[in-house]
């Protein structure tokens, strides 16, 4: 035990003080005249305060670090003197099967044994429906708050803003921010009401200024009400596709924030430093996803602050690791049934990175061309769709089981069949490809049809200010598109097979097909899609068709002009 003690303090120590990052870090005299200032509180602590933070774990309760790795970290850091708060910025109920098959319930009772203080929800928090997202919250027993997740009739957080902790002398205040794109990044549907009328809204209703103000607004709330630090539990990310409701552009906006705990983006980012709208420089900082590191913000008695990330972390806390044990055996027997097998690697990734790359968002894989097959298989339509980002994980050659397909697929969304004209077609392959080579959740991997993606015209798409499809206003990077070797018509009615999620809900923007025929209408769930097709479709086994890592030339992107 006194070997544990003097190992973790002194990982606390490195922590404190070889940090990529600190609030008050020493300028050279050189540059003391265009040196930043940097917000500096007024500290009453009486011993140091170890802040773990975590995001996008995505239902990664044993992976990497593991819940029962973060558990231990906490308790050796109580157990060497420090206050210490958990928190997580978002995406923790949604990823894998044991969210899957308990809509959530499992992953929360989880963090609640391992004793988190405060969170954010993130966009996947809401993918099993708003009632489904209230009982979660009343199932935790630490606050979800979020500042900017609105109820549109009376314009008042749904939510707590913020949550204050005090710690001997000092309160800080936890910021909830949620991604205004959380509307089109989980079901639309969800946010509105029988009529079609949005219910719910993420302050981003009347753009950017008014997103910031609602933020700023919490700020200044947990300051006069006594905050020492503030800390924003933020789930936006710093893709430049979600400008601009990124989380730097958050604190170039506003002032009196102190640190940026972020997610959404699964970036890894121990640490940088962004400047305000007053030129303090505010820390900013991200995980990257599932557990694989774990953030650590340290604020010492005398005020300094610095953020980095515990990786390669390997103490776990066996009650944990029980409780955890416990929950997976309730289904652990139906997730190793062997379901059907795969001759070939099929994934969402560049093959041979290391960190590994995911190529699913921007581009061609097999499997995304195998799931897009099973919908065009068991509907029997002449095209079918699959967002890259409902396929969530790759396989490996060899059995594939039940837990595999869900892990694919881990969203419930149920297959649909539409009749669509070609002009709706080409409108919905432009708004998946409006960012390529930037990722996108709802880039169109396809069956049935190929196209090109001309990667140097610029976007035309128009989107409303909950990021849904209006039109297109401008040249189409989408050109050669060919269905069953034939060029799209856009006058002609063609049959389109997806989820409801897409067609149903205009999941990810997809607002052009709502009121279109339904041929299908939510008639059996994606995973099953998925294992019907390779069962019956491909006779139980995965072959040489879908060997190619980058699929069967479906899409081709073509980087600067003939």
């Amino acid at each position: 035990m006194k070997l544990r003690k003097l190992t973790v303090l002194l990982l606390v120590l490195l922590l404190a003080f070889s940090f990529a990052c600190k609030a008050k870090t020493e300028e050279p005299a050189v540059a003391e005249a265009t040196a930043t200032p940097e917000l500096t509180p007024e500290p009453a602590l009486d011993k140091d305060l170890a802040i773990l933070y975590t995001n996008d774990v995505h239902c990664a309760v044993d992976s990497a670090i593991g819940y029962a790795g973060v558990a231990a970290l906490k308790k050796q850091l109580l157990d060497d003197g420090c206050y210490v708060a958990l928190v997580d910025a978002g995406d923790a109920v949604q990823g894998d099967a044991i969210g899957t098959l308990s809509k959530g319930s499992y992953i929360i009772d989880i963090m609640n044994e391992v004793g988190y203080d405060v969170m954010t929800p993130g966009n996947h928090e809401f993918d099993y429906g708003m009632d489904r997202f209230f009982e979660l919250r009343d199932m935790a027993k630490f606050p979800i708050v979020s500042a900017n997740f609105m109820d549109s009739a009376t314009g008042k957080p749904v939510l707590d803003p913020y949550a204050m902790l005090t710690f001997g002398g000092i309160q800080v205040a936890f910021v909830g921010v949620s991604s205004p794109m959380t509307i089109s990044t989980s079901t639309p549907t969800f946010f509105q009401d029988a009529n079609g009328n949005f219910i719910y809204d993420f302050s981003q209703k009347d753009g950017a200024d008014a997103f910031y103000a609602v933020i700023q607004a919490a700020v200044d709330a947990a300051t006069a009400a006594g905050a020492d630090y503030v800390v924003a539990l933020t789930h936006l990310g710093i893709d430049a596709s979600t400008s601009p409701y990124t989380s730097s552009e958050l604190i170039e906006n506003t002032r009196g924030i102190n640190v940026v705990i972020d997610g959404h983006s699964h970036s890894t980012v121990e640490c940088e430093r962004v400047k305000n709208l007053d030129g303090e420089r505010v820390l900013l900082t991200q995980t990257g996803t599932k557990l694989e590191a774990v953030g650590l913000l340290y604020i010492t008695k005398d005020g300094s602050i610095s953020t980095g990330l515990v990786k390669d972390y390997t103490e776990k806390d066996t009650d944990t690791e029980a409780y955890i044990a416990t929950i997976q055996a309730q289904f652990e027997e139906l997730l190793n049934e062997v379901v059907a097998k795969t001759d070939v690697d099929l994934t969402i990734f560049e093959p041979g990175t290391d960190p590994a790359v995911r190529i699913v968002r921007n581009s061609e894989t097999n499997l995304g061309d195998l799931c897009a097959d099973a919908y065009r298989y068991i509907s029997g339509a002449d095209i079918a769709f699959v967002n890259g980002g409902g396929v969530r994980t790759d396989i490996p050659k060899g059995d594939i089981t039940y837990g595999q397909i869900i892990k694919v697929h881990p969203f419930g969304n149920e297959l649909c069949m539409v009749e669509a004209t070609g002009q709706e077609i080409l409108d919905a392959l432009e708004m998946g490809a409006r960012v390529t080579p930037e990722e996108n959740g709802g880039f169109l991997q396809v069956s049935g049809l190929t196209y090109e993606i001309h990667t140097y015209i610029p976007t035309s798409v128009k989107l409303d200010e909950n990021n849904m499809f209006v039109s297109v206003d401008g040249d189409y990077r989408v050109k050669n598109v060919m269905v069953g070797g034939e060029p799209l018509d856009l006058t002609k009615i063609y049959t389109l097979a997806c989820h409801n999620y897409l067609l149903k809900n205009a999941g990810d923007g997809y607002t052009m097909f709502q009121d279109n025929k339904f041929l299908l209408d939510s008639i059996m769930i994606d995973n099953q899609v998925l294992i019907n097709y390779i069962v019956d479709g491909l006779g139980g086994v995965v072959g040489a068709d879908y060997a190619d890592a980058h699929g069967q030339g479906r899409i081709v992107a073509v980087e600067s002009a003939p």
